[in-house]
């Protein structure tokens, strides 16, 4: 029997670049994520007899809220729900689900790299039908609804059991607890070379994965232990925690120090990765070679034909503004075109979907293709562990040799967390009042070419997206970005990306922060940072 609940509109639930983020304890407020819930649920057509498709990332109160998620999606009048076994889904398997079940959509549990646990934080993103992210006018008609909503549907029915694969009803709806990996393995088996990979492992290739406690772990078991042959013990942190053992999933330097460590210790393994609480980031290293997201994407591209998923060429590759330009380079050499969209996987969508792009990636760690509708951070692992196996070169040579043939785009983000919002706002109000008159002047040995607020127009349908990001641009190829970020859950985070072209031939093996040095200094010079925020150095860099 439906039954409706009366309930207040809570203020603070705009969805931000992936879903609606706030501390677990916010969420635990009476009827908070059945509000967001019923919102979504009332802003999409289409629900009556459809599937949708339910999983997180394993964090605190994932198995809570699924159970709360599936007895409204009873009372919203769909007809089947699938929900991966224990509650977990990775965001790109969620995506792959949505896609292979012909779903109206998909509910993921997750707030992506945040830290998880009781005081941490938590998330709900809704997908859409190709799988990926809901795009602006979705999550612009989810939070119109969240304002003025005064009722929600549910039904009475009892908790269903997570872990025990198979189906039941509830009130009449039927929902489906499936095994989370198997599909997704399955894909990532056809889109690459597992034999050769395979006959590299037996060849005495190492690797070390750090799944960092969080969602990857049944995935990385499955894919490089048991169907490529690695061997035990080659996947780290690999059980999903509900506080992900106290770590923060974000795979950087910073988070993922140990591994970093190993990897340029005299014993290291000939590849190392890591992937993040949700699984759609991923983490690059080499024995002795730290390879940037940025590099990551340029040299996954121009490698790619390398994989049989991928052997008939790209269509075009896309990257996030704030991502360095190196993927340009590689999209011109090889005739393709290159889309520089905003920051947020769900601008990729639209030219995934239209076959303009094969390859996408975010400087924030994130890279995937055309197989899903997300960044996925297995899937950049195992492209990375076909090109080499293929190759027979290390990481290192990998990228001189790429270096040597596109040039180096030396590049860095600098993220300055929790500053105060107001402060935060002020600085980025006086740097856009300063755009116009930027262009001429100099910072040190720096000249300003060109400065504005990045817009974007979408070139499948049109539509424009404004004030996404600040750009700063000098001559000779390198430039400042400076944005505030939307996967926070409390105060702002200030990121500041900064970049140096560096072209072949040129000084190509040199420390990042020796060859952004002027570019920093230029930074402060042009947002006052610390004048603004009282900060003097970032909290994070990556």
């Amino acid at each position: 029997m439906i039954r409706t609940v009366s309930t207040q509109a809570y203020p603070d639930q705009k969805p931000g670049t992936s879903g609606l983020r706030k501390k677990v304890r916010v969420f635990q407020q009476p009827h908070y994520a059945e509000n967001f819930i019923q919102s979504v649920f009332d802003a999409i057509e289409g629900k009556t007899g459809a599937t949708l498709v339910i999983g997180g990332d394993g964090r605190f109160l994932n198995r809570e809220v699924i159970q709360v998620a599936i007895r409204m999606a009873a009372a919203n009048g769909f007809g089947r729900v699938v929900v991966g076994r224990g509650g977990i889904l990775s965001t790109p398997a969620a995506s792959n689900m949505i896609r292979i079940r012909e779903a109206l959509g998909g509910l993921v549990l997750s707030a992506s790299h945040n830290p998880g646990g009781p005081d941490e934080d938590f998330g709900i993103k809704y997908n859409i039908a190709n799988g990926g992210p809901a795009p602006e006018k979705v999550t612009e008609a989810i939070y119109a609804r969240t304002r003025d909503i005064a009722e929600y549907r549910t039904v009475d029915a009892p908790d269903i059991d997570l872990d025990a694969p198979g189906e039941v009803q509830v009130a009449g709806m039927a929902v489906e607890v499936v095994d989370p990996v198997a599909d997704y393995a399955d894909l990532m088996e056809r889109l690459f070379d597992f034999a050769a990979i395979a006959q590299a492992v037996d060849g005495g290739f190492r690797m070390a994965f750090d799944a960092m406690s969080a969602v990857t772990g049944p995935y990385a078991h499955e894919i490089l232990e048991r169907r490529l042959g690695f061997p035990a013990g080659t996947v780290r942190n690999g059980t999903p925690l509900p506080d992900f053992g106290g770590h923060h999933p974000d795979p950087n330097l910073v988070h993922a120090a140990e591994l970093y460590e190993l990897m340029m210790g005299p014993d290291a393994p000939d590849f190392g990765a890591a992937s993040d609480g949700d699984g759609d980031r991923n983490l690059v290293i080499g024995r002795g070679r730290f390879v940037t997201p940025s590099d990551s994407l340029a040299m996954l591209a121009a490698n790619a034909h390398l994989a049989p998923g991928y052997a008939s060429g790209l269509k075009g590759i896309a990257r996030s503004m704030p991502t360095s330009a190196a993927a340009d380079r590689v999209a011109a050499e090889l005739g393709i075109p290159a889309y520089e969209t905003p920051t947020g996987w769900k601008f990729f969508g639209n030219l995934l979907d239209a076959g303009m792009a094969t390859i996408c990636g975010e400087e924030s760690a994130g890279t995937g293709s055309d197989h899903v509708r997300e960044k996925d951070g297995l899937w950049a692992v195992l492209l990375w562990l076909n090109i080499l196996a293929a190759t027979g070169k290390s990481v290192d040579q990998i990228a001189r040799e790429h270096w040597a043939r596109f040039g180096r785009n030396y590049y860095a983000r600098h993220d300055y967390e929790g500053v105060e919002t107001e402060r935060a706002d002020a600085l980025m109000a006086a740097l856009r009042a300063s755009l116009p008159s930027l262009p001429g002047r100099s910072f040190g040995p720096l000249t300003v070419e060109a400065a504005d607020e990045f817009a974007y127009e979408d070139p499948t349908d049109g539509s424009v997206s404004r004030n996404q990001g600040s750009r700063v641009l000098f001559r000779g190829g390198s430039r400042v970005v400076f944005r505030l970020s939307g996967t926070g859950t409390s105060g702002a985070t200030l990121r500041v990306y900064l970049e140096r072209y560096e072209p072949a031939g040129g000084d190509l093996d040199r420390d990042t922060p020796d060859m952004l040095r002027d570019i920093t200094a230029a930074a402060e010079e042009i947002a006052g940072i610390e004048r603004h925020t009282g900060r003097t150095a970032p909290d994070v860099v990556t």
